[in-house]
């Protein structure tokens, strides 16, 4: 792929708009299941009009371009109406976990400076009574029934003539804003242009496999990266057709919504893939529609993809990426799949493996992957943070801290982040974040979030704690207290204690001599 990118560009132009010119326009964009069965399809006219009436919206209440807009939802229309609809505006939007906590949503409405946020009748509600209405600009709500003061997000749609004209937006300009766990203690924001889109256009060719009438379905959830562009940006800007669930899920239900919808492409976590090999006994021709499976967010075990062949006779392609260049490594259809590689560069993207003096490293050595600052999939900065982006590039390239060894084919095998993050069930986690929220635990002298890995398909997130003299060691209180505060997937399962941590002679606590310490290892 050349990487031609236009100096105007639109992502909500190029993935809705510009089919209304087109045989695409009635054409299923995406179908919304839910839990209790009820589906609904929305056509590509159907979309790009409702966004066009949220960007109405947004102008008429005086939220400008360049604004920043919280979205709180969970996997319903209303997400991609506000996504693309903010963008159409020239607004910028920022899709949260709905996972989070009150005190979590307060940080990023307030680093962000939010004027508006987007949630749901029931997810606002879980936080509403901890969120100060000062803070908050203008609140839509989606299935409005009880919080005052509160904006009808399907009535202000209702309401509004659908705007006409879209955001004369240039290639780098500012598109969205995604945050990811950080080494502060505090989430970090990533501010992506609307060339992002271009940058993933390797991954069309290298990763997906699409033939023609594609159905997509993905077991995410819409504010992470890796979800918005491989089951809502990416597939609308190629013309598919997306497969939304939101609803108690389970192996058997991924199976049975396959079935349901004819979906041909399967996206997920090694999670998801290796319950469904665990607790079904699905094979092949139950879901005859499925030919392509695609993972990434965790390491993907040789015994799920050998298993994955045997019952579905195709392999399961792994994906890398991170948050600041979405996916730019992944097997290849067509490709050997070479175990405990997440596969080769994908070609377009401008990506070398370098030593310490920015040099490239020869095939079966050690280097960072580093990315050109040209790469069209590049973020554009660390928001609010001008120190910390600059610290990340060096010359023409941006430092992702992951290393790696390439051999002689081009095949990457990734050894690791030379920093701490936790990497759990497909969920990124800062320990810092961890630790951050529970020094504030009133029995609590120290503690160290870490990783505890029971298997080679299995990391928990654990903690190790030292106590105050005369507080007393209670396990289920201190994880109770940290359901309050955390988002479920940050939670510790397991906690530990230790009288003194391991520590170096500068006094900094040695976070991977913790688990010997503990005789875990």
């Amino acid at each position: 792929m050349n990487h031609n990118v236009p100096e105007f560009l639109n992502i909500t132009q190029e993935c809705l708009a510009r089919h209304r010119a087109t045989d695409r326009q009635d054409q299923v964009a995406m179908i919304f299941a839910s839990g209790d069965g009820a589906a609904r399809e929305y056509s590509y006219a159907e979309l790009d009009d409702l966004s066009a009436r949220f960007a109405s919206s947004l102008k008429d209440r005086g939220i400008l371009p360049g604004s920043r807009i919280l979205l709180r939802l969970p996997n319903t229309v209303a997400f991609p109406i506000a996504f693309f609809g903010a963008m159409r505006a020239g607004v910028i939007p920022v899709p949260t976990s709905p996972m989070l906590t009150a005190a979590e949503v307060r940080y990023l409405i307030s680093n962000s400076g939010a004027a508006a946020v987007v949630s749901e009748e029931g997810l606002w509600k879980s936080i509403a009574g901890e969120m100060p209405s000062a803070e908050l600009g203008v609140l839509y709500v989606s299935g409005l029934k009880t919080i005052q003061g509160a904006v009808d997000f399907e009535g202000e749609l209702r309401a509004k003539t659908p705007a006409l004209e879209i955001h004369n937006s240039k290639a780098g300009d500012p598109a969205y804003l995604v945050y990811t766990s950080g080494t502060t203690g505090y989430p970090k924001g990533v501010l992506h242009a609307h060339r992002a889109l271009i940058g993933r256009l390797p991954a069309s060719e290298n990763w997906f496999h699409f033939t023609g009438d594609d159905r997509i379905l993905h077991s995410g959830k819409f504010n992470w990266t890796y979800v918005l562009g491989t089951a809502m940006m990416d597939p609308l800007y190629h013309g598919k057709t997306v497969i939304v669930y939101e609803g108690e899920n389970s192996p058997e239900k991924w199976l049975s919504l396959i079935k349901e919808f004819g979906c041909n492409i399967f996206i997920g976590v090694p999670t998801i893939f290796r319950q469904i090999l665990q607790k079904t006994k699905a094979a092949a021709a139950d879901v005859p529609s499925l030919k392509h499976c695609m993972c990434a967010g965790e390491h993907l075990t040789d015994e799920v993809l050998d298993g994955w062949v045997s019952r579905f006779g195709f392999p399961i392609y792994e994906g890398l990426g991170m948050s600041e260049c979405s996916y730019y490594i992944s097997q290849k259809k067509g490709d050997d799949i070479v175990k405990n590689s997440a596969g080769k560069i994908q070609p377009g993207h401008l990506v070398q493996l370098l030593d310490e003096n920015l040099q490239p490293v020869a095939a079966g050595e050690e280097g960072m992957i580093c990315i050109n600052r040209n790469d069209p999939g590049l973020f554009i900065e660390y928001w609010r943070a001008a120190e910390q982006t600059a610290a990340q590039f060096k010359g023409d390239w941006f430092l992702t801290g992951d290393y790696a060894i390439q051999d002689a084919k081009g095949y990457i095998f990734f050894l690791g982040r030379r920093d701490e993050i936790i990497k759990s069930f497909g969920y990124r986690v800062s320990p810092f974040e961890i630790e951050r929220v529970y020094r504030d635990h009133p029995a609590l002298d120290d503690i160290v979030a870490f990783a505890e890995h029971l298997g080679p398909e299995k990391t928990l997130i654990s903690m190790c704690v030292q106590i105050k003299p005369g507080a007393t060691f209670a396990e289920e209180q201190l994880l109770s207290w940290g359901k309050e505060r955390l988002a479920s997937y940050k939670l510790p399962k397991k906690v530990y204690r230790l009288d003194k941590f391991p520590r170096s002679a500068n006094g900094k606590v040695l976070r991977s001599k913790i688990p010997k310490e503990l005789g875990i290892v």
